[in-house]
């Protein structure tokens, strides 16, 4: 084989790198998790309330709309960040009744529509500010990886 076809040295590949996984979550993420996580259970128990006890619409069927909540409790437990990410947008469904009902009822279903809405743009917050710090740190984790490869002999 010639010098001129010899195969040039290929760059590593994104499994070549040995990247080092994090165990624990840095303060910032557990910050961002608590309040996303006990925003959802304060939004599941106000929608239970408001249509059970507090201020019930027709006979409290419409109590139904608590339970898709409880689908992401576990994976924000879990520190899942495709629960993060999903539940960043369901959540505009929660702001949007909020919105609506908050403009056309009166009396206490206006403030706890109002709440309702409160509540959605924490989760929200809390979410967004979950996911770009953990896709930051996955992103530092992995340019610290590539620098140290390349540095070693």
């Amino acid at each position: 084989m010639s010098p001129s076809n010899s195969p040039t040295p290929a760059a590593p590949s994104a499994s070549d790198v040995s990247v080092t996984l994090r165990t624990q979550a840095s303060r910032q993420e557990a910050l961002s998790r608590g309040l996303a996580l006990a925003s959802l259970i304060a939004l599941f128990v106000l929608c239970l309330a408001w249509e059970l006890w507090l201020a019930p619409t027709g006979s409290g069927t419409l109590a139904i709309k608590a339970l898709p909540l409880l689908i992401p409790m576990l994976g924000l437990w879990r520190y899942r960040l495709y629960t993060f990410r999903w539940l960043s947008l369901m959540i505009w469904l929660y702001f949007a009744e909020g919105a609506v009902r908050a403009t056309s009822e009166r009396g206490l279903s206006a403030w706890l529509a109002g709440l309702e809405v409160l509540l959605s743009v924490l989760i929200f917050a809390a979410c967004a500010m979950h996911v770009r710090l953990r896709l930051a740190a996955a992103k530092a984790a992995t340019a610290a990886a590539q620098s140290s490869e390349t540095s070693t002999p």
